[in-house]
């Protein structure tokens, strides 16, 4: 039986994702342990317990909020501990940072953007796209422990366990050399910038806008359609470099990766790098005065018209079926 190690991030929350991810712990069909650094709130430490065979909770005053030598230490502290044969973490960017260094320290192999997990023999294959979202690849990781973050709503969340696992606190040590890293970094500032409700791997409704939309000013008129819809905002990488929205929208291959119920991309051609951001997109519904943008080949819904001429009708109409 594979020991599967899930690592969670400061300030978790039981969200979708942390579901997914254990979700994808689960399918291994081994011995899943959940490891949160920092505070944890008993109603999450429950769902987690729901979930998994055990939860290990990390005490220490310093971990209540990210600082990656700080939580590398205390998360290669613990896989020493428990000797995991895969360990996994989610797709938020403090886990991506974190992978490939925590797979360094324990001197096993490390990959991203997980799609799909499975085990042949001893060892980890997962699948994901390459080539800019144009091919699947099944990578097999040779040396153990497997690192590997897991790509946002992939997996569907389980049903709870029959028998809640059990929960136990740690507090751990940190060695001198871990210290003097963590001694070495200091914090000088955090700037939280805006949201939405839902982060975007999370949303199951998304409305996004393009380099074809001309500006910052058309973006308002999706933001009340989202509204209407209860949808997230998102954009390409273009109308994101424009300056027109902020970075923390963009979706692709550079962006975030996600996988709604309804993609709606207007004014967007349909790049590589931005279709293998919207791949697990379960409907892709475009909008673009472009017969041969390359959007109309991925999507299941395509209108070849002016977004002017359909962003403010759709939005009074779904207004008005919704009031």
């Amino acid at each position: 039986m594979k020991s599967v190690l899930v690592c969670l991030m400061p300030g978790a929350k039981f969200d979708r994702a942390t579901a997914g991810l254990l979700a994808a712990a689960r399918s291994l069909q081994g011995r899943v342990t959940v490891v949160a650094p920092g505070p944890v709130a008993p109603d999450v430490t429950a769902r987690l317990a729901a979930q998994a065979d055990a939860v290990v909770c990390v005490e220490s005053a310093e971990l209540t909020e990210y600082q990656p030598e700080l939580v590398l230490a205390v998360l290669t502290s613990v896989c020493e501990q428990l000797q995991p044969e895969v360990v996994l973490l989610g797709s938020d960017t403090y886990s991506q940072e974190l992978t490939p260094r925590l797979a360094a320290r324990l001197k096993g192999s490390s990959i991203g953007d997980a799609q799909e997990l499975s085990i042949a023999g001893e060892r980890l294959r997962v699948t994901r796209t390459v080539y800019g979202g144009k091919a699947t690849a099944v990578m097999e990781l040779q040396k153990s422990p497997a690192v590997v973050w897991v790509r946002a709503r992939s997996f569907a969340p389980e049903p709870d366990r029959d028998s809640p696992g059990a929960v136990e606190t740690r507090t751990v040590e940190l060695t001198e050399s871990a210290r003097r890293h963590v001694d070495a970094t200091k914090i000088i500032e955090r700037h939280i910038e805006a949201a939405g409700d839902v982060r975007l791997e999370d949303a199951a409704l998304i409305v996004s806008g393009g380099r074809g939309l001309g500006g910052p000013e058309p973006f308002e008129d999706l933001k009340q359609l989202a509204s209407v819809m209860g949808a997230q905002m998102a954009a390409s990488r273009a109308a994101c470099d424009a300056g027109w929205v902020p970075p923390q929208w963009q979706v692709g291959q550079t962006g975030k990766k996600v996988a709604p119920e309804l993609y709606l991309a207007v004014a967007i051609s349909g790049a590589s790098q931005h279709l293998m951001g919207i791949s697990d997109a379960k409907v892709i519904a475009a909008i673009n005065t472009d017969a041969e943008a390359p959007i109309f080949r991925h999507c299941q819904f395509g209108l070849v018209e002016d977004y002017r001429n359909v962003v403010g009708p759709l939005r009074d109409k779904l207004a008005s079926l919704l009031s």
